[in-house]
């Protein structure tokens, strides 16, 4: 467990005090096979294109900015780390000569992460939570940066491909969901203690839709607070995400509203940082849940 209350960070002369307000992570996908339709390697001059969408969403309210090259959607094809590098560095770069902004990297890879830190990235957001590539806890306390930590059952057996909502996970199964997830992360936190990362460089993240049927992804969010109760700072990433699409059956690019709800309830359980693909609507949500939430 960490301290209570949880220490602030400061990255680049922004500090987060975590419990204060929520803050708010805008999504880049450097990647042409994103689930949401939003991702960046199909544009002609991509590092353009993410330049102006990242204005837009600094503008907009976003507190960081997460750059990834590998779509993680269930079905999706694994890329290579050179092709990862080739598609992520020349963003982190462009964004780091215009703007002091938070950056993270969001990759399983080590040799991804590193690069992605020598071009300016500031947080290791790992959807393998450090189990992936054993040289990625070692590298993230050599370097003394911040790592997201998430929970992660996902197998391409359990995915399920529907041409209109996307993929989505069927079959999982849990002996006790919330029980199973934190003994899970309780994983990863180890990993990272033994490499010599301090708690106060840790944030948690549930792991929405990775490895989790539609119900289960329901449940999760109504009980995110047991997962607060571990005692660090939560990331809540369930952005444009299938469950909601097969709750309110609808495709990716008409999810914007059942991702503010989920943002809502998300801070109602107490998640610090959300992670958005729409920033403005996110944002202002989370403005208003504050004033209720965080009196």
């Amino acid at each position: 467990m960490s301290q209570s209350p949880t220490p602030a960070l400061t990255l680049r002369g922004f500090t987060f005090h975590w419990g204060q307000r929520t803050y708010i992570m805008g999504i880049l996908n450097a990647t042409p096979d994103s689930f949401s339709g939003d991702g960046l390697a199909q544009e002609s001059d991509f590092v353009a294109a993410a330049l102006a969408r990242a204005r837009q969403m600094l503008a907009d309210g976003a507190d960081i900015l997460d750059v990834g090259g590998e779509s993680t959607r269930p079905g999706s094809e694994p890329v290579s780390a050179e092709e990862e590098i080739r598609r992520v560095v020349p963003i982190i770069r462009a964004l780091r000569a215009e703007t002091d902004a938070v950056i993270s990297i969001d990759t399983s890879k080590a040799a991804v992460a590193a690069a992605a830190l020598a071009a300016g990235a500031d947080i290791i957001n790992d959807v393998w939570g450090l189990r992936a590539d054993p040289r990625l806890a070692p590298l993230a306390a050599d370097a003394g940066v911040p790592v997201i930590l998430m929970h992660n059952r996902s197998t391409p057996k359990h995915a399920a491909i529907d041409p209109e909502l996307g993929g989505r996970y069927v079959g999982v199964e849990y002996d006790d969901l919330m029980a199973d997830i934190r003994r899970e992360l309780g994983i990863c936190l180890e990993i990272a203690h033994r490499a010599g990362i301090s708690d106060e460089k840790i944030i948690l993240d549930p792991g929405v839709g990775f490895g989790k049927t539609v119900a289960q992804n329901l449940e999760l969010i109504d009980r995110l607070g047991e997962i607060k109760a571990m005692g660090y700072p939560l990331l809540l990433g369930a952005s444009r995400k299938s469950f909601i699409g097969y709750t309110l059956d609808l495709p990716p690019d008409q999810r914007a509203q059942g991702t503010a709800a989920v943002t809502a309830i998300g801070i109602d359980r107490g998640v610090d940082i959300i992670r958005v693909h729409d920033v403005l609507i996110n944002a202002r949500v989370a403005r208003m849940t504050d004033a209720i939430a965080r009196r």
